[in-house]
């Protein structure tokens, strides 16, 4: 949208009002397509990996359903018990958080 915007002959202030993005912005993103010839945002690469996928999870809400009284501890040796890699109970917390 930047360099669509560029290209057509908007100036830095008139594409950072259309697109709603700072001046700063604009112009370090129309640098690196010259640059570079692409304009790409690794961020959805960075950070830690989920251990409990969308399936796990679904998986995880199914264990819940059969036994709503289950502590903690039931769910992580049940969910452990199928799967490859093991949880603990810090991520199981967070997963059932989501």
């Amino acid at each position: 949208m930047v360099v669509g915007a560029r290209r057509a002959g908007l100036s830095i202030s008139q594409s950072a009002q259309l697109l709603g993005f700072s001046r700063t912005t604009i112009t370090r993103v129309y640098k690196e397509w010259c640059e570079k010839g692409k304009t790409s945002s690794m961020r959805q690469s960075c950070g830690r990996k989920c251990l409990v996928d969308a399936r796990g999870q679904r998986r995880m809400g199914r264990l819940i359903q059969v036994d709503r009284r289950a502590t903690l501890t039931e769910i992580i040796t049940r969910y452990n018990r199928g799967m490859q890699k093991s949880i603990f109970e810090t991520t199981t917390r967070t997963t059932l958080r989501r």
